[in-house]
């Protein structure tokens, strides 16, 4: 499927494409979703440009984000999207964005809320769209505003983490806890990776001579609001190893009185041992072996030489 923005007048329409009718004027935005090879190739023929390939949608190297030539801006770019159903579950979506003759191009396989917000702002307010370079603005602005919102439920799922865990009087669920804090710090290097895929775009954006003024002090603006992201991200990543080793210290205590209750236990019966080995003997001249009431006594004396321990340690508080 295709969606054509074209303007007329102070209006913008959403055009989905059909290849039986002719192709309107003035467009702005031609946004590849689900598309077929057909659609795509129809889209080059009529404009005659090269679109990206999945090949070259999902390269990763540094060289591959970003490229100009006099006649094309080429991006590639990863968008973090939480689900809305599932508040512990991401998607990576790689996009392909290509700018030619100041018509934006862009190559998506998802229905994304950023695209979708966008699209809702293009026929809202056309008259702040004139080209593909306004609406790539917008994109991207509203894509780190939704990495902002990431991040800050990122934050607020942290402190209320930090809270359970601190506030837990049971024996916490150690599985539970360490599996939401490493989802937690892999969403945040997730949107990390992204912010900083992003800063690259933008500031190359801005180098270009391809785009005015007005845009660049725009996506200046998105730049700096980047940065503090990208500030805010690296606080998280010290909130999450606090979290973690908060803990890991909870782990090491809750051993530590396990350890120390078997310990008690073993010193308490020591002594009962003692006796009980002593009298296990059976020397020949062992005077109480033929005493009368030897055995009660024996058990009496096991008895109290474990309490007597127990009300000791009791005392000095390591019970």
């Amino acid at each position: 499927m295709i969606f054509i923005y074209a303007k007329e007048g102070d209006l913008i329409q959403k055009i989905i494409l059909n290849k039986d009718e002719e192709m309107p004027k003035n467009i702005l935005w031609i946004d590849f979703f689900n598309f077929s090879n057909e659609e795509l190739y129809f889209i080059e023929k009529s404009f005659n440009i090269k679109l990206p390939n999945d090949e070259e949608k999902y390269n990763i190297e540094e060289s591959a984000r970003y490229w100009e030539d006099k006649d094309y801006i080429r991006i590639n770019n990863v968008f973090i999207n939480k689900d809305t159903q599932n508040n512990t579950s991401t998607t990576k979506d790689s996009l392909a964005f290509l700018l030619h003759n100041k018509i934006l191009f862009t190559l998506r396989n998802k229905e994304l809320p950023t695209f979708n917000t966008v699209s809702n702002m293009l026929l809202a307010n056309p008259k702040h769209f004139n080209s593909g370079f306004d609406i790539l603005n917008e994109i991207f602005d509203v894509r780190v505003d939704k990495d902002g919102d990431i991040l800050e439920w990122i934050d607020a799922q942290s402190r209320k983490l930090r809270m359970d865990i601190l506030e837990q009087k049971q024996t916490p669920d150690y599985d539970f806890f360490l599996e939401k804090i490493s989802n937690l710090q892999d969403l945040n290097m997730q949107v990390r990776f992204s912010l900083f895929e992003k800063k690259k775009t933008i500031s190359s954006l801005i180098k270009s001579d391809k785009i005015n003024a007005n845009i660049k002090e725009n996506l200046d603006i998105i730049l700096k609001d980047l940065n503090s992201f990208i500030e805010f991200n690296m606080s998280l990543l010290g909130i999450l190893d606090n979290i973690q080793s908060i803990l890991t210290n909870k782990i090491d205590i809750e051993q530590n009185k396990i350890i120390k209750l078997f310990t008690i236990v073993t010193v308490a019966m020591m002594p009962p041992t003692l006796i009980g080995t002593i009298y296990g003997m059976n020397f020949e001249n062992m005077p109480e072996l033929k005493s009368e009431y030897g055995y009660f006594i024996a058990l009496i004396a096991m008895v109290l030489s474990t309490i007597i321990p127990i009300i000791f340690f009791k005392k000095k508080g390591w019970l």
